[in-house]
Parts: structure tokens; sequence; C-alpha cells
């Protein structure tokens, strides 16, 4: 047996509000749903990025309990052609570029940070799919 693909990655942040803002606004993720204190889900592609605040999902009962603090990190696809305008969109809407890496096995990724202070990448798919 082997998993197919992600179908969902999560991340903590303490305020759902200024989560659910910056990632409809700077990164133009779909909105799903959101319960008004403890979490907000974002569709990304075929994928979904699920934004929970911990100190609820710590004792909520809705599923085991899980919950972080401090900084996680996700990775979002852009195309190659796009990290231009990356650049600039992330520069107009006030998010610092922290690092450009070119890595040497072929891919480019930007990292910046969200308001929570979560790492966030966007990496083109060559990264790690060599034929893209």
């Amino acid at each position: 047996m082997r998993a197919d693909r992600i179908l969902e990655t999560c991340i903590y942040v303490d305020d759902l509000d200024v989560a659910e803002d910056f990632y409809a606004r700077v990164l133009g993720l779909e909105r799903i749903t959101r319960d008004p204190t403890r979490h907000v889900f974002f569709r990304c592609g075929r994928g979904m990025l699920l934004i929970f605040n911990p100190a609820e999902t710590a004792l909520d009962g809705r599923a085991p309990a899980h919950g972080a603090h401090g900084p996680a990190h996700v990775t979002f696809a852009m195309a190659a052609d796009a990290i231009p305008a990356w650049r600039d969109w992330l520069a107009e809407q006030r998010v610092a570029i922290e690092r450009e890496v070119d890595w040497p096995g072929g891919g480019f990724s930007l990292y910046f940070r969200d308001p929570a202070g979560n790492s966030l990448e966007l990496a083109t798919p060559r990264l790690w799919f060599h034929d893209e």
C-alpha cells in the first residue's frame, strides 16, 4: 500500500481573521468554510490548506486533539514564468521576501512569512519533479 497524494495540510495561527485575509488576498486561495473560533479552510488546487486555532483544536473532540506552536512551513507551487509577477505581487502586498533560492538540482523558491510567522514558500515544481 502507498498513499496517493497529500490531500490536506494544516498550520496553526492565533488570529483566524488575519490569516483568512492573508491567504485569500495574498495567495488567492478560495475559502471553503470558516468556524468563527476554530478554523478556516481553503482550497488550493486539488488539495486543502486547513488553518486552525490551536487553543480550540486541542480540546474540541471533533477529531483527535492536535495543535502546534511556533512556525510551520508550507510550499505552494508556482509556474517558472510567474516568478517576476510573484515578486511584484508580494512587494505590492507588503510581504517581504526573506530569501530566493535557485536550487542546484533545478527549481526556484521564494520564501516569506504569513502574519503568524509561518514560513511560506512559492516554488517551481521542478524543485521535486524534474520533468516539469
